[in-house]
């Protein structure tokens, strides 16, 4: 755990340098607009310890698989969202000296990270070799109200001396990928150009063929005086860059204005990239860089105004929610059914910034509540546009007659992950597509989804399952072999109890829409019926018979469900009594090892207890709790949020209140040792239920909001927004009660403590305490 971030309620904030840590700053005080990010490199050169990142949304390359023993069924690669070309580089020389923090004598060193408005600033003084000093302020950011370019502002102030400076502005489009499997480079140059105060650079992927057009305009003032480019061009291999020198004058500011946009084919036709781009570089230079600036504050006061929380009484718990919020904006917009939610967002590579069944499980209640309808709509629809595909993978690996798995790892629908125990076992990430679909309709009413697209999904995937059980003759009963659960310490056992679960949810929920759909739009669902070659009598009647007898292993003297088969034959040593030099055990023991002990990386069986606890009393709840939350380590970041939430429906507020400050804390302390590789942007929606479904009990009975909030003994009060059919909520939980604003034109009725609620339309009504 790392403690070198101030804490305040608005900013991310680092003072002074310590090349140690400037990986996980990168990480940290990365920025996007859901079209594109990068990671928090320097502008200047800097030969310390960097993961240089920008990242383009969708644009992948298929790196081959690598493996030591392949096996059959085994994707052939990898899909990686691909290191893009560096646009926000501008080399500065200093009377002969290259400017590089890691050569550099540093002092008043600062970082921030302003989530308010959307930009991150920097400040430093450095002193070269020979003695000269500067003063630096570079402030940047990617355009949210005009998502295909992004500005940066460098000013330079001469601190000891007159002389020269050269600046060079540049685009490096040859960049690799930290991750790539052969040390391959995965783009070919297409074209570039420079011109008086311009350049670009325009790539292929090798393989995939997504052409992206990067450029940037570039305006100088010194001593607030534009300054006329007499700029020498530089064309090196996927690189321009325009090389100008400057007098300084001790005391006076030079600026750097850097207009930069990416566009990509997947928006425009190849041959019109450069025209296109051309034209965005002329429209935001032509507005200036304050003018973007307040543009890009107004943007984020809007996404702020739908999606706050505020927490009175705890900076550093605002400061963490805050975080979380503004990266997962940062992250997807939902404008676009073809891109999704990898692990790391534009963070980092790890995962390959592909989408993993994180969306379904922890993002879509974020989105749910805090965006418009059609967001969460195209995180499903991105899965029903990749069905094929998913049935796809299934013939891989031997099932049959359209069932569907879906992709453990992916971009466009293939199976990309090459990890035996998670390519073929890890299925119940099945089960997370269909509680999306359950979840969305649940949340929205729209249930006219389910006749378009979500009952085709369903059907897939009770399908597959109906397929990968197996009869037992000993038990006679449906069993579920060969499986890994949620929790990744274990692989290869038998009767996970949540995998299990969610199958027979799945079936048990098809066969309630397969009867909604036909009665309520008999054609639409007999042409469903032939497309798919649906026999509902027979196919029905097996759902119905593993649902009936389907094996749950069950302890009965703890009355607790076996997470698997045999596991109560481990040694039951608790987290708590193992030695603190053994943690995280992923870094510290052998695979052997963790896979005979008991601990647990994940929420497991609570993970499924989470999913379905209005099939469960409150005793079972605890009883499972308390034998497995002493048993997990929590070495996976979405572990954390389901066991606040758990903890806060039982009224433990100690452990609800601990699991919410260590996954709203995560990366910004550091708490896995791994923030370097990017930070979790997936599990940070987790973050956002923990404050919501933990201490603020929501949930949805019977098409209602429903409410059951306490207040933290830290706080003062927390309030929140929340979009609901046509309402929009805030709820603010104080001493004094629970008060419920309706800042919308729809009346609403909402569930508080059990008890009905009516909130008219602009209205707001307090429940005391």
């Amino acid at each position: 755990m790392k403690d070198y971030i101030k804490v305040d309620e608005w900013k991310i904030i680092e003072e002074g340098f310590d090349p140690k840590y400037n990986t996980i700053s990168e990480s940290i005080f990365s920025l996007g607009n859901g079209r594109m990010g990068q990671r928090a490199n320097f502008e200047e050169a800097y030969s310390g310890e960097t993961l240089q990142g920008n990242y383009v949304a969708g644009v992948y390359y298929p790196d081959k698989t690598r493996v030591g023993w392949w096996k059959n069924g085994y994707p052939e690669y990898f899909a990686k969202v691909l290191n893009a070309a560096n646009w926000i580089g501008i080399d500065v020389v200093i009377d002969g000296e290259q400017l590089d923090l890691a050569k550099c004598v540093v002092s008043n060193f600062g970082r921030e990270l302003n989530m308010q408005e959307g930009y991150l600033k920097r400040t430093f003084h450095a002193k070269t070799s020979k003695g000269k000093q500067v003063a630096v302020q570079a402030i940047r950011f990617c355009s949210i109200a005009d998502d295909e370019t992004g500005a940066i502002s460098y000013t330079i102030t001469p601190l000891n001396f007159n002389g020269s400076i050269i600046i060079t502005p540049f685009i490096d489009g040859d960049v690799v990928n930290k991750d790539s499997n052969y040390d391959e480079k995965f783009w070919n140059e297409v074209k570039k150009a420079t011109w008086e105060d311009g350049a670009f650079v325009q790539m292929r992927t090798k393989k995939t063929g997504f052409e992206v057009a990067t450029g940037m305009k570039v305006i100088i003032e010194q001593n607030g005086q534009p300054v006329k480019l007499n700029a020498q061009p530089i064309e090196q291999d996927k690189y321009v860059g325009l090389k100008s020198e400057l007098k300084a004058v001790q005391g006076q500011a030079v600026t750097i204005y850097k207009y930069a946009a990416n566009l990509s084919s997947q928006n425009y036709d190849a041959a019109a990239l450069e025209d296109n781009l051309k034209s965005a570089l002329l429209r935001i230079s032509g507005k200036g860089f304050e003018k973007m600036l307040a543009e890009q504050a107004a943007a984020w006061a809007k996404k702020w105004q739908h999606n706050d929380i505020l927490i009175e009484g705890d900076a550093s718990a605002q400061q963490g929610i805050r975080f979380n919020i503004f990266q997962l904006n940062q992250t997807y917009t939902g404008e676009d059914d073809r891109l999704n939610i990898g692990p790391k967002g534009f963070t980092g590579e790890k995962y390959g910034g592909s989408t993993y069944w994180d969306t379904e499980a922890y993002c879509v209640p974020f989105y749910l509540a805090t965006a418009d309808q059609k967001v969460t709509r195209n995180l499903l629809l991105y899965r029903y546009k990749q069905l094929g595909k998913a049935i796809d993978n299934a013939k891989l690996l031997g099932f049959k007659d359209g069932a569907a798995l879906y992709p453990m790892v992916t971009m466009d629908g293939t199976e990309c992950h090459n990890e035996w125990e998670i390519t073929f076992e890890e299925i119940h990430r099945n089960g997370a597509i269909a509680y999306a679909v359950f979840n969305y309709v649940r949340y929205t009413g729209d249930e006219q989804y389910l006749t378009d697209y979500g009952l085709e999904v369903l059907i897939a995937i009770a399908r597959f399952w109906s397929q990968r059980v197996t009869w037992s003759e000993d038990k006679q009963q449906y069993v579920m072999l060969g499986v890994t659960g949620p929790n990744e310490y274990e692989n290869n056992v038998n009767n996970n109890w949540y995998t299990s679960k969610i199958a027979t949810w799945c079936m048990q929920y098809t066969v309630e829409v397969i009867e909604k759909v036909q009665a309520a739009n008999p054609e639409k669902y007999k042409a469903l019926v032939n497309k798919i070659h649906f026999d509902k009598e027979k196919e029905t009647s097996r759902f119905h018979h593993i649902i009936e007898k389907m094996y749950y292993g069950y302890d009965e003297k703890r009355g607790v469900f076996l997470q698997q088969d045999g596991y109560l034959d481990k040694e039951q040593i608790l987290v708590k009594d193992l030695p603190a030099s053994d943690r995280p055990l992923n870094q510290k023991w052998s695979w052997d090892r963790i896979l005979r002990s008991c601990y647990i990386k994940q929420a497991d069986v609570l993970q499924g207890l989470y999913f379905f606890e209005d099939q469960y009393d409150i005793d079972t709840l605890r009883r499972n709790y308390d034998f497995y939350e002493p048993r997990t380590v929590h070495e996976s970041s979405l572990s954390p949020c389901v066991h606040a939430i758990i903890a806060a429906k039982l009224g433990d507020e100690a452990r609800a209140y601990e699991f919410y400050l260590r996954t709203s804390r995560l990366d910004l302390d550091d708490y896995n040792n791994d923030t370097e590789d990017g930070c979790h942007i997936t599990s940070m929606a987790g973050t956002w239920m923990s404050v919501i479904e933990g201490f603020g009990g929501m949930r949805v009975r019977d098409g209602k909001l429903s409410f059951q909030p306490f207040l933290p003994a830290k706080w003062e009060s927390f309030s929140f927004h929340i979009g609901f059919r046509g309402a929009l909520l805030n709820i603010k939980v104080s001493k004094s009660g629970v008060q419920i604003k309706n800042t919308s034109g729809n009346e609403v009725t909402v569930l508080v403590y059990g008890k009905e609620q009516l909130v008219k339309a602009n209205n707001e009504l307090l429940i005391e305490a």
